[in-house]
This record gives C-alpha cells, structure tokens and sequence, in this order.
C-alpha cells in the first residue's frame, strides 16, 4: 500500500480515485514504532495488573486514585486500538496478500495476549460498593466516566469469574476470529465467470452488474453467483454452524436467554424497543415492498419480477455515471447545506486521504468508516463504481465518518457508539444528499428515478435487513437443536424471503444460496437491525428538520458529539422522540409508504 493518497490515485474513466492514507497510524508494518508500542503495551498491560488487580475495590474509597487508574486503562485502550487498527486496515485493502494476513494475524495474537492480562479490571470495577462508587463519582474529573460505569454495571449479570473470561477472551483467536478470517479470505478468494463478461469477476463488481439495465447481463450474473455459492455451500454452511454454536455455548455461560439479547446488550437498546421495530416492519411489508415490487413489474413490463430484477434500473431512467469528483462535490455541497461545519469535516476525508475508493483486486468488498481510535482519525473503505448508489454509500460512511470526528473527543471508553444510533448519522447523511440530488433534478424521469433509487434503498436498508434479523434469529434458534444443513438454511432464506419481498418477487432457483454472502452474519450476528433502527429514526428526525423543530441542528451536532455517552432515551428526548413507542416506528415507515404513493401517482 502507498502512503500517498494524491500519487497513488487510480486514474479511471471515473477519474482520480484516492487509496488511503495510513501514516497516521503507522508507516509501514515493518515500522520500529510497531514494535516499540507492541512493548510499551505489554509494558503498561503488566503496570495495571501488578498495581490494581486485587485492589480496585479499596481504591475506590479515593475518587482521585480511582481516576489514575482508569485514565491508564483509558490510554492502554487508544494504544491498543490503534495497532489494532492499522493491522485491520492494512489487511482489508488487500486481504488476499499472505505478508498483510500474516501481519493482521500476528497482531491479533499479540493484542490478545496482551489483553488477557486485563480481563480482570472491569470485573472489578463492577465489584465496587455501589454507595463507594457513587461518592468516587463526586470527583469532578472522574464524573465524565459515569456513563461507562453505568455501562459496566449492565454487563454485570453476564460475566463470568475471572478465569473463565480470560479463557474465552484467549480462545477468540482461534474460535471466532479464525472463522472470520476464513470467511473474508475465502469470500476475497472467490471469482465469478458471467457470461459476456471479458473474464471472472470478483463479488463485489458480480454483484453490481445486477444493477445493469440489460435483463441478460442480471440473469448472467445471478446464475454465476448462485453456482459459485452453491460450489463453496459446504464450506460457508460449516463457518455458520460454528460460530452459531460458538454463540449459543457463550450465551449459555453468560446467561442470556433470547440469541439477539448479547446484541441488545452490545447496542444499549431495549429487547422490547427492538421487537416493536421489527412488528411494525413486518406489518408493513405488504405497504411497502410488496407494493413497489409490484409497482416496478409493471414499470418493466413483467408479471413479476425475478430475484435478478430487483434492483433494476427503470426503463426510461437518463443513465448517468457520475465520476469520483461530482460524488465528492455532490455530497459535500449535500453536507454544506444542512450545516457548514459538517461538510468541512467531511472534506477532510477527501483532502487528506482518509478514503480508500477504487475496485482493486483482493480488496474486501463493500464498505465501511473505521473509526480507529480517538487520538488518530477515521477511514473509510469504498469500492466506487459511479452509480448514484454509490454515491450514496459515499454520504452514508461519510455519516459515519463525521460522527466519529465529533465523538472523538469523549475519548476512547465513551466515543464509541452504539449500532443502532452510529447509523443514525450515516443514513442521515444519505437524506441530506438524496433531498440535494432531488432538489436539483429537473427531467420528470430523473425525478422518477431518483425517487424509486430512494425507495429501494430505504426497503434494502429497512425491509431487507428486518429480514436478514428474522432470518438470523431462525437460524440461531434452530442451531441449538443441531447442526443445519445447506438445504436447511437455504429453505429458511427463502421463506424469509417470500414474506418480505411479496408475490411480485419470483424466487427461481438459485436464490436459495445467496444467504451465504452477507457478510454481517459473520462478522456481527443480529448487527442488521442497527440500519432499520437508524433509518426510521432518521425519517423521524428529518421530518422535525423540515418543519424547522427550534434548534435542530445544534441538537443534532450535540447528539453525534456525545458519542457513546448517552443512551438513546436521552438522546432523542430533546426531539422529543421516544424509540419505546410503537408509534413512533410507523411514523418513521410512513415517509417510505409516502414515497410510494407518490411514484403510484406518477
């Protein structure tokens, strides 16, 4: 990788397209800083255990000794975090290079071991007195870490004594992160011969050609990426029974009784708040998806319309592709227009290469804002392609982005932010940039069209990841009577999957395999409904925005600045929201069946 994001841009019919720039973390894997942090955080790891193990719980009685304490947990944490990152990083820009996943395995191992050795200090913490904890937090400097205690104190009922954590902590290694790494190495690995296509095509540009507005290039592409998952079912179905069990036997230990309560716990969100989401969406699929599909068979001249027509450009949709400056330019004139300072933080991702764009061979899929960690900057991974969809994806990890500068000052134990309110700030940002692009279109068709895109993406971002967490939930639920077959788990995806597209969707054979590539069942079990939360929140907040709610953006910018700091209930109250409610989750669908009923009377 260069370190250079101006010398080493791709130059494309797209454009220049920047790769990032890790210097901010580390120069090089082979760095001597590398190595030198790896020691000082063994170093610092051996000082805090030698220091308080065994002693938090007296300490407690000094407020002032307490914060020493935390502040050096604290900073072991950003340094940590940040050889965490720079490995992470390194090996998602070419996972398939063996020297990066050495590097990214090898760091993995060290941070673990390192990290062993303080297992025991949040166990402690939650033995602390409650009364001596609450008279500690009197101590000016110690009260901004209130809101991580509060937070350890509800992990508390499922820890483990400390030898059991330590095993489990150890063994993630060659348990879950193993698996993980097997996933993305073999997912990166993989190559699709589609049919017209010059020669094999890797997931992510296979995938984007059933976007393609020619029905036998969709077609082509689907078959290829149905045989292939099919080809490797055996593997990808062996990856999921164990992580599922490795899942099912942690949850067991700890005590959690539903499979999504660990999840519910990592998010700081209610179980009930998270069933109320997932009702209302349910309720809606025949409001939403069930009728644009149908809506867009027509559009197409279909009866209906098969899995590879999805996602289908309209008929009558003005092609365009927009080159890596106009996405830059129109996210950041996006930006600009709700608040200046947003777009100027988000141009700092542009000017000082902290994005990664262009396609490149055994580059990971999809993308992603990493925050790394507080003393450093976030990056975001893109695999640009010109399509207004990607645009898109720039404004939503931009999103991301902007949330995490802001965050960042929190510091590294109340920055980072819940799943359910970090996409909060990147499916803003879509909105933002989606009402820019609709403001500004002129052509009927164009208006059209960008409104149907916003339609499909707010059902991919809503309907189908509800979907993905029912799916997710059956499958857990039914590993824990034994392992699941291919088959087995290919007739829950499909079932899943007629009730949330509709009748207008024909499933055709093949489709059964396609459960396989996601890669959030992986890497982050029940992460999915985090973007449904995030958007209906959003549509919620962004209504209160056009109706001028007093404040709104100040609000907004101190709801990103708080970070991890603030559960939901407090952050939404001063938009006087209120995620419990029922109501609330269908005023956020509305604004989709609104949309829909606009394109009905088109």
């Amino acid at each position: 990788m260069t370190t250079s994001a101006t010398a080493s841009a791709k130059e494309t019919d797209l454009g220049a397209m920047p790769e990032w720039d890790l210097t901010a973390l580390y120069a090089r894997p082979d760095a001597p800083e590398i190595a030198a942090d790896l020691a000082r955080a063994r170093s610092d790891a051996a000082h805090i255990k030698a220091n308080y193990q065994g002693h938090l719980t007296t300490l407690a009685a000094d407020g002032g000794k307490l914060l020493v304490a935390v502040k050096a947990y604290e900073a072991l944490s950003d340094l940590i975090g940040r050889l965490g990152s720079y490995a992470g990083l390194l090996y998602a820009a070419n996972t398939a290079d063996p020297a990066r996943a050495k590097f990214y395995g090898d760091i993995q191992e060290d941070i673990t071991a390192i990290t062993t050795d303080l297992v025991f200090f949040e166990l402690e913490m939650n033995q602390i007195d409650p009364a001596t904890l609450a008279s500690a937090l009197q101590h000016p400097a110690l009260a901004h870490y209130k809101p991580w205690f509060d937070d350890l104190t509800k992990e508390k009922p499922y820890q483990l004594e400390e030898k059991l954590e330590q095993v489990f902590h150890e063994k993630s290694t060659t348990s879950r992160a193993s698996w993980n790494r097997l996933f993305n190495e073999t997912m990166t690995a993989l190559r699709f011969d589609v049919d017209g296509e010059p020669g094999p095509l890797a997931l992510e540009p296979a995938l984007n050609l059933l976007s393609s507005p020619l029905p036998s290039r969709r077609k082509a592409a689907a078959d290829a990426v149905s045989k292939v998952l099919k080809d490797n079912n055996r593997l990808f179905t062996l990856i999921t029974n164990t992580l599922a069990k490795d899942k099912e036997i942690s949850d067991r230990w700890r005590g959690f009784k539903d499979v999504a309560d660990s999840r519910h716990l990592a998010n700081r969100v209610e179980r009930e708040v998270v069933d109320a989401l997932v009702a209302a969406v349910h309720d809606a699929y025949p409001r939403t998806a069930h009728r644009y599909y149908a809506l867009k068979a027509k559009w197409l001249g279909m009866d209906k319309l098969a899995y590879w027509d999805r996602n289908a450009p309209l008929p009558d949709k003005p092609e365009r592709v927009m080159t890596w400056k106009e996405a830059e330019h129109t996210v950041l004139s996006a930006y600009a227009g709700f608040a200046p300072e947003m777009s100027a933080i988000a141009k700092q991702f542009f000017d000082r290469g902290w994005i990664d764009a262009p396609l490149r061979e055994g580059k990971q899929p999809g993308a992603f804002s990493h925050p790394t960690v507080p003393s450093a900057h976030p990056f975001v991974l893109m695999n640009y392609q010109g399509k207004a969809r990607d645009v898109m994806t720039l404004a939503h990890e931009l999103g991301h982005g902007v949330h995490q500068v802001l965050a960042a000052p929190q510091g590294p134990l109340l920055a980072p932010t819940p799943l359910t309110l970090a996409e909060t700030a990147s499916v803003f940002g879509e909105m933002l940039t989606f009402k820019a692009l609709l403001a500004d279109a002129t052509d009927p068709r164009e208006r059209k069209a960008l409104i149907a895109g916003k339609v499909e993406d707010m059902i991919n971002t809503v309907v189908r990841q509800i979907a993905f967490y029912t799916f997710e939930r059956r499958v857990h639920e039914a590993r824990r009577a034994g392992e699941l077959t291919s088959e087995q788990l290919g007739d829950i995806w499909m079932d899943v999957q007629r009730q949330s597209l509709g009748p207008a969707v024909d499933l055709k054979t093949g489709y059964e395999n396609f459960w396989a590539y996601i890669p959030h069942f992986i890497h982050s079990p029940f992460y999915v409904y985090a973007y449904a939360f995030g958007d209906c929140l959003v549509n919620s907040l962004y209504g209160l925005y056009q109706e001028a709610h007093p404040g709104f953006v100040q609000k907004y910018f101190d709801m990103l600045k708080a970070g991890g700091s603030k559960h939901h209930s407090e952050l939404l109250a001063p938009f006087g929201l209120d995620a419990r409610d029922p109501a609330f989750w269908q005023k956020g669908l509305s604004v989709l069946e609104g949309m829909i009923d606009e394109l009905e009377r088109m």
